[in-house]
């Protein structure tokens, strides 16, 4: 059973920063794609940023040059750093994880191809 955890979200103001993390304990699939997705309040949930274990990487295009997506082998954690912070980036954010032999392959951020993810932590932007 694979586990993520995600953690770092909260309260920011406008233009701020915020940097996620997704740990994955015992993760061991040797070929995998993580993502971050979001779900903001009364809207469907939404791709933001993937890497393959490869190193590729696919951002949405509202997060571009915002948003970094990076990943610590050593610890299998997943970062999202999150700069010049937007209200319309509040949401619920989620990792998502799986083998690179699936779908997220041709499509990273689309969410019907993980199989595995985390319960999500709170990002909140004021204005």
């Amino acid at each position: 059973q694979v586990q993520l955890v995600e953690s770092g979200g909260g309260s920011v103001q406008a233009g701020g920063s915020l940097r996620l993390s997704c740990a994955a304990p015992g993760y061991s699939y040797r070929t995998y794609c993580m993502g971050w997705f979001r779900k903001p309040p009364g809207k469907a949930r939404e791709g933001v940023a993937a890497i393959d274990s490869d190193g590729r990487t696919k951002y949405a295009d509202s997060v571009k040059g915002r948003f970094t997506i990076s990943q610590d082998n050593a610890k299998n954690t997943l970062y999202l750093q999150m700069n010049s912070l937007k209200p319309e980036d509040t949401a619920m954010y989620y990792c998502a994880a799986d083998s690179l032999d699936g779908g997220c392959y041709s499509f990273p951020l689309l969410a019907v191809q993980y199989n595995y993810w985390g319960q999500g932590t709170q990002v909140t932007v004021s204005s």
